[in-house]
């Protein structure tokens, strides 16, 4: 990782580096990723050398003064250890990659797909939160309020590794706004993830044969951010029912790239689940929950307030600050539950 972090460093001190720009960002994404991993590492390694220089010091120091600063010093670098143990179990090869993150409504009209568009901006907050880049790669809004569906990109270190827990159905139970009685309603969307990958790496696809184009006009706000072209692509691979969409560009060829790289990705996630469901088969365990499956978070809002994992059992009493970005908690006891129940 040295290596490849010295040589990217070298290739982007060269002249002309930026005449790619394409190319030229994929080298610092790499960068990026690089840098996650060592970064920390290389923190830990200059605290543990401190360290070690104030033990000598705490054997000579009769105060107890150093002994002090060495308790400190160890409190201050014990979440730093716990995200290294978190990035540990990390080990699929893609779960340094960014992340798809697919929303849709399910059941309950209106209500659902008002609660699709208020996970599509905790995931959104949750990106910003870490620093991640978000994209907004397809959106379909409901005819009275909130989304029938959208595709988000979110790039950054370990997008994918962190987000994978998110796969399945989300409930959320609350006093329907949209209910004139004021009653009770419970709402589904599903979420799917599937990480970023390039579409000529892992699966092949015959885009003549295989997949149906069609192109359609980006929908927007309005007035001069109004699409005129029909430069939006959606892709249906024809054999597995897979469809994607991308309208996040105004240029058609750009969009059918990223709609390419995100049938890829989907189609990989789907092998690795069919070989994951066989394994876990054999071993007589449960494979894991897919997209549209089994619920996996109730948000509740009414009677009580809370958000709770239906896996790990995860509680947080306060689901406000968790619609607003706050997950952490839940991504990471997923990590650890699912490195104990042999499921990642």
């Amino acid at each position: 990782m040295l290596a490849q972090r010295d040589a990217i460093n070298a290739r982007m001190a060269a002249p002309g580096f930026w005449d790619n720009q394409e190319s030229a960002q994929e080298q610092v994404d790499a960068l990026k990723r690089l840098n996650a991993t060592l970064k920390p590492l290389e923190e830990l390694s200059a605290v543990g050398e401190d360290l070690e220089v104030l033990g000598e010091l705490a054997e000579e120091d009769t105060s107890g003064a150093t002994d002090q600063e060495v308790a400190a010093t160890v409190k201050a670098v014990g979440p730093q250890v716990e995200q290294l143990e978190l990035r540990s179990m990390m080990s699929d090869p893609y779960d340094q990659a960014g992340a798809f993150v697919q929303i849709q409504a399910g059941e309950g009209g209106t209500d659902s797909s008002d609660w699709a568009e208020m996970l599509l901006r905790m995931y959104g907050r949750w990106a910003e939160r870490r620093g991640y880049g978000a994209e907004m790669m397809e959106l379909s809004e409901a005819d009275e309020a909130g989304i029938r569906s959208a595709t988000i990109a979110i790039r950054g270190a370990y997008a994918y590794g962190y987000l994978r827990g998110e796969i399945g159905n989300h409930r959320l139970i609350r006093i329907s706004p949209f209910d004139a009685a004021g009653r009770r309603h419970t709402s589904f969307a599903a979420v799917d993830v599937t990480p970023e990958i390039d579409e000529d790496l892992q699966v092949e696809i015959n885009f003549e044969s295989d997949v149906r184009e069609d192109t359609y006009r980006a929908s927007g706000a309005g007035g001069q951010h109004v699409n005129k072209t029909d430069s939006a692509i959606r892709l249906t691979h024809l054999s597995s029912g897979v469809v994607v969409q991308c309208q996040s560009q105004r240029s058609q060829h750009k969009n059918r790239a990223q709609a390419r790289k995100m049938l890829a990705a989907k189609l990989y996630q789907i092998e690795v689940e069919k070989r994951d469901a066989e394994l876990a088969a054999k071993r007589g365990q449960k494979s894991k929950i897919g997209f549209g499956g089994q619920t996996v978070r109730n948000y509740v809002l009414h009677p009580e307030q809370y958000v709770k994992d239906t896996r790990t059992g995860c509680k947080v009493g306060n689901p406000q600050p968790v619609l607003d970005g706050d997950i952490d908690e839940f991504v990471e006891e997923f990590l650890r539950w699912s490195m104990g129940s042999g499921t990642s």
